[in-house]
């Protein structure tokens, strides 16, 4: 991941993972995430709690294994990356947001235990299993979206 655009995220699902299908058939899955920042404050010298909101989305085989997998209120680590999508709604009004393109999706062990198993492949060897990515482009790739420009997939 030398392109610069990587980001690492600790935190909890705000809402269970929605997992939709594009026409294409490939999985999409949205969830939420809180991060939280503790800081001590200079000049009171009280604790500061900021929190931090993301969306996160996931592709692929990762998708379907995060929508069995996570539930709100989970604690879970996200490593990816951050990209703008621009849309624009029927009445006209542009929109656009930053969203983190997740690579990989994991419980955090600090303060829970996880059962892990291991999922039969399912699209012939190709991104299934430990890839996680499940038929996303490559990260050097560009990417093209599934859905059309003029409209929100969520």
């Amino acid at each position: 991941m030398a392109n610069g655009n990587n980001v690492d995220l600790i935190g909890n699902v705000t809402r269970d993972p929605e997992l939709r299908f594009t026409p294409g058939g490939m999985a999409v899955a949205q969830f939420g995430l809180a991060v939280n920042r503790r800081t001590q404050n200079r000049q009171t010298q009280e604790w500061e709690e900021r929190t931090s909101f993301f969306d996160v989305v996931c592709y692929g085989t990762l998708a379907e294994n995060v929508s069995e997998s996570c539930q709100r209120g989970a604690r879970v680590m996200v490593q990816g990356r951050l990209e703008q999508r621009s849309w624009e709604t029927q009445e006209g009004d542009k929109r656009s947001k930053i969203e983190v393109i997740a690579d990989e999706v994991g419980p955090s062990l600090r303060w829970a235990t996880a059962d892990v198993r291991k999922n039969e492949r399912r699209d012939g060897g190709m991104g299934g299993g430990g890839g996680g990515g499940g038929g996303r482009p490559a990260r050097n790739e560009p990417m093209t979206n599934a859905y059309p420009d003029d409209e929100e997939p969520f």
